[in-house]
């Protein structure tokens, strides 16, 4: 998996508004500690979402 850096892109991006439930909040808080670099949860979800793209194209 490619690391990131922890910013978005700085342009052609759009806001995303998400609600969760609190256990997956919860969940993704547990994984980002796991990280060496402690990721913000959109970072976090950015790196998930990337991931699991990779793994199902």
């Amino acid at each position: 998996m490619v690391i990131l850096e922890m910013a978005p892109p700085k342009k052609d991006t759009t806001a995303l508004t998400l609600r969760l439930p609190r256990e997956l909040i919860d969940a993704i808080d547990e994984r980002r500690r796991l990280e060496p670099d402690v990721p913000t949860r959109p970072e976090m979800i950015r790196r998930a979402l990337i991931d699991w793209l990779d793994k199902t194209s």
